[in-house]
């Protein structure tokens, strides 16, 4: 090669070689800046989620281990009754009131945490946001509109644990469904009636409910008694009854008051009906209107007390009309 050219050759590769620190320099930002921004980013997005994660898992913790009759404020726990008195249920209502709470708040963190960090990191390489939101909110209104049912759904199953109106094990009427509740999720809750038949019902379909199980209950008993009877003799009659069932070790622990007796309910046409109230714990009001039943159909024979059955005047008429 003649020196001519060989002075050529090495002048372009010195040039090569003095222009590659120049491109480092021109673009050192997107070959280190943008990595070095978009590692931080997702970095700190895994340390929010772990932070979020953690502290979802002390939430669920509280709801599991509450204090004994207190809230976590140190005032007198809310709730059903029933499940105070049956630790075994409790446990079971609050472990799957926390887990579905704790899951649907770690999805929520989630889904912000990740949804954020995937913006920072598309705003980093120069993807414009704009556009990406606006099809985003297209799409996400056309699911909306097709899904508002189920939407509304877990909507109202949130609403129904967070509120805690019935869980696992109450005896609740949404309607047509009467009966014990088996589980509670977001979408469904599920309750078994008196003749074993299971129940499905949606929570955004349910518009009230009537829990037997929050606190205590009342057992209703309706005596009726002859219009010959004497009112006075019935209400000691059947206030005897209360007292000796309220200081019987059988029943003792059910009642919370000594049953009343509440006066004439009505006047029927077979005879005057004459109401018995007490308050019991949840869940045994039918249990202890039964042996209310009993005990005072027992007593009411005992004092000659007549209860009355249907009674009708029958007109019979002969073949001339006449009637006898």
């Amino acid at each position: 090669m003649a020196p001519a050219e060989l002075d050529t050759v090495n002048s372009a590769a010195v040039g090569q070689v003095v222009a590659l620190p120049a491109w480092l320099q021109g673009n050192v930002d997107l070959l280190v800046g943008v990595p070095v921004r978009i590692l931080l980013i997702v970095v700190g997005a895994l340390i929010v989620r772990a932070l979020a994660r953690r502290a979802i898992s002390r939430l669920v913790e509280r709801v599991l281990r509450p204090g004994e009759g207190r809230d976590g404020r140190g005032r007198p726990a809310r709730g059903p009754a029933v499940l105070r008195r049956d630790p075994s249920r409790s446990d079971e209502r609050r472990r799957q009131r926390a887990r579905t709470i704790g899951s649907v708040l770690s999805s929520f963190a989630t889904i912000v945490i990740v949804a954020t960090a995937l913006a920072m990191v598309l705003a980093e390489v120069g993807i414009a946001l704009g556009p990406l939101l606006a099809s985003a909110g297209v799409v996400g209104l056309a699911i909306g509109f097709g899904a508002q049912s189920l939407v509304a759904d877990y909507l109202s199953g949130l609403l129904i644990m967070v509120e805690d109106q019935y869980g696992v094990g109450d005896f609740v009427d949404l309607g047509e469904a009467v009966g014990e509740v088996e589980s509670v999720d977001l979408r469904l809750t599920r309750v078994r009636d008196i003749n074993g038949g299971l129940w499905y019902i949606r929570n955004g379909e349910i518009q009230r409910v009537r829990n037997d199980s929050q606190d205590w209950a009342r057992a209703v008993l309706d005596v009726s008694v002859a219009y010959e009877s004497n009112l006075e003799t019935v209400y000691g009659v059947l206030e005897k009854v209360g007292r000796d069932m309220r200081e019987d070790p059988e029943f003792q622990a059910l009642l919370l008051e000594d049953p009343s007796v509440w006066g004439v309910q009505s006047l029927d046409a077979d005879g005057v009906v004459v109401r018995l109230a007490v308050k019991t714990v949840p869940l045994e009001q039918w249990a202890v209107t039964r042996e209310l039943r009993r005990r005072v159909k027992a007593a009411l024979d005992s004092s000659g007390i007549e209860i009355p059955f249907p009674q009708r005047t029958v007109w019979m008429r002969s073949g001339d009309g006449s009637a006898a």
